[in-house]
């Protein structure tokens, strides 16, 4: 844990450094560059497997075994630890009063939400203003890469993977909550992601499993919702291409 919190101060110290720098502006990426793409459908197929066997049915137990009122509890918890990485994130990109927004938003659920069981702050205009590491590399100007696919965690490009790695050592929190408490900060987002899968079956079904090629709506459907979160203008003959080599 020493090594792991290291690493981490060391990732803040750098970063905040840099922020105070950083003002190139990322390349436009291409309509889709996987150069491994044999590779990427091999992992895709790993992943496909993965859900039928084990998330799909996990998800089901879990979304079926508990009331929704519950769920959204740990829905709702997961989110609020999480917020203070989403903090240091707004900081690193610039963003001072999103940051404020996010701190006073923690402050409020975690008091009066009973440590963010109960999402009071959005409902008195304190709501979430997401973002990641990936977001912060993108507003430093660093390129998109490859396409790639994780395991478990699925689509994702160069500088996306990266902000994941990078994400798990940024929430100050898992610097100031004690082990073994400190377990509950993961343990809750898995959690939260199968409730996700459960609510959203539906749709994660239809990309990861059905149609002629789920590969390429996969990719498809990741790296268009991607860009347009993170404000890319893709020219349009190159959104054709992206829609056309997936449904070609």
């Amino acid at each position: 844990m020493f090594v792991v919190n290291s690493i981490g101060v060391r990732i803040v110290v750098t970063a905040s450094a840099l922020v105070l720098t950083a003002c190139a502006q990322a390349p436009v990426p291409e309509a889709v560059f996987d150069p491994n793409e044999a590779s990427n459908r091999k992992m895709f197929a790993f992943n496909q497997k993965l859900d039928r066997a084990l998330l799909a049915p996990a998800s089901s137990a879990y979304g079926e075994g508990l009331p929704p009122g519950v769920r959204r509890g740990v829905s709702n918890f997961s989110d609020n630890v999480d917020l203070p990485g989403t903090v240091v994130n707004k900081i690193l990109q610039g963003e001072f009063e999103d940051a404020m927004h996010n701190t006073v938003r923690f402050a409020f659920n975690s008091t009066f939400g009973l440590l963010g069981l109960f999402d009071v702050a959005t409902g008195i205009g304190l709501e979430e203003r997401d973002t990641d590491f990936g977001e912060t590399l993108h507003r430093w100007g660093i390129a998109e890469g490859r396409y790639v696919v994780l395991p478990v965690f699925g689509p994702s490009t160069d500088r996306d993977a990266a902000g994941i790695v990078v994400d798990f050592v940024l929430n100050p929190l898992s610097y100031v909550v004690p082990s073994p408490e400190s377990n509950v900060l993961p343990v809750a987002n898995v959690v939260s992601r199968l409730g996700d899968r459960y609510e959203f079956g539906g749709t994660i079904d239809a990309v990861l499993h059905e149609g002629e090629d789920p590969y390429a709506s996969a990719r498809l459907f990741y790296l268009d919702a991607r860009r347009y979160d993170l404000g890319v203008e893709v020219a349009e003959e190159d959104l054709y291409d992206l829609y056309e080599e997936a449904y070609e």
